[in-house]
């Protein structure tokens, strides 16, 4: 088994092709998926990361293939596989916001297994991290990442799952949320939105308090929360609650792949600070709260005043901190 020693994260989960609607009525097909996002946005920020899943030999993933090669990204599987590229079509409303519909039965980045994922990550000698969450969540591929999550646990490395739901694709809404919220105890660090709150039916009176339940009900030692125009926030199993925005209101261009630089933007500065998979557990310094979740929000604020997810340079995120660590705050 050949070992690669640079590899820090690795990311598992789905690369897709989103065709974003326009009011004309065409369809811009564009490369996406919330874990694709994620894995170049990573790259970008100059983290070494592996992308585990496998992608289509097809026109869409020899393209998804070459914009990961491109930005810096380790494909873990390069040889291409016979299934097609998964398919979704994306509506965005008013106000940036995207809606929805997957075609997904016999893709290529699903056509993997929990073994073939372990076996990947066994590679990557400097391997410390690895992120999965979305359409990983499904209930029908819990035999994949349910026992590689174990797997990397197991192994000693940080495991950071993003919620980022879909409950309007999924048919059994109730068999969702219990899936998620299983997929969530293998997690040492929890990313997910008020929206994603709201769709598990976590109890609380508010996002806050919500995130607060989930957290205490969780291994995790850390939520990170995000929270639209109102910024987010920085939760630890110890109590603290760190809260940060953009001083001024951006210029929202669409929200596609906010959510994913954001958590891009968090893990970049977990690795820069050394932070082990506890690092919530205790007291976190203020000063190292406002590092980590000001250039989470830095990423996703670069994200969203542009169309779809082209993720920011590290170089664009520091310069772009300084406006929010002005409006840090402690709870």
């Amino acid at each position: 088994m050949q070992i690669n020693s640079s590899v820090q994260v690795a990311t598992a989960g789905e690369a897709l092709i989103d065709f974003i609607a326009h009011p004309d009525g065409r369809f811009e097909p564009c490369l996406g998926g919330a874990v694709y996002n994620l894995t170049r946005a990573l790259a970008r920020q100059g983290v070494s990361t592996a992308y585990l899943n496998p992608l289509s030999r097809d026109r869409f993933g020899r393209q998804l293939a070459a914009m990961l090669q491109q930005d810096g990204v380790q494909l873990a599987q390069p040889e291409p596989v016979l299934q097609v590229t998964s398919l979704a079509v994306v509506n965005v409303n008013d106000q940036g916001h995207p809606d929805y519909a997957f075609y997904r039965e016999g893709v290529a980045d699903r056509a993997t297994s929990a073994a073939a994922l372990t076996q990947a990550c066994q590679t990557f000698e400097a391997l410390s991290l690895v992120c999965t969450g979305a359409l990983a969540l499904a209930p029908e591929d819990a035999d994949t990442y349910l026992p590689w999550l174990a797997a990397q646990r197991q192994a000693g490395r940080t495991v950071v799952v993003d919620a980022n739901l879909r409950p309007s694709v999924m048919s059994n809404l109730d068999q969702y949320r219990r899936h998620v919220l299983t997929a969530l105890q293998y997690a040492d660090v929890i990313k997910a939105s008020d929206e994603d709150l709201a769709s598990l039916a976590i109890p609380g009176t508010n996002a806050f308090s919500q995130a607060a339940h989930l957290l205490q009900n969780s291994r995790a030692n850390v939520l990170a929360l995000t929270l639209g125009a109102q910024g987010a926030a920085l939760l630890t199993c110890s109590g603290q609650v760190f809260r940060a925005r953009e001083l001024a209101p951006l210029a929202v261009v669409d929200t596609v792949g906010a959510g994913d630089c954001f958590l891009a933007g968090l893990v970049v500065a977990m690795l820069a600070h050394q932070l082990t998979a506890d690092w919530g557990a205790t007291d976190v310094a203020q000063p190292l709260a406002q590092d980590v979740l000001g250039s989470a929000v830095a990423s996703a604020s670069l994200c969203v005043m542009q169309r779809g997810c082209v993720p920011p340079t590290r170089s664009q995120v520091l310069q772009r901190m300084a406006r929010v660590a002005q409006s840090f705050e402690v709870q």
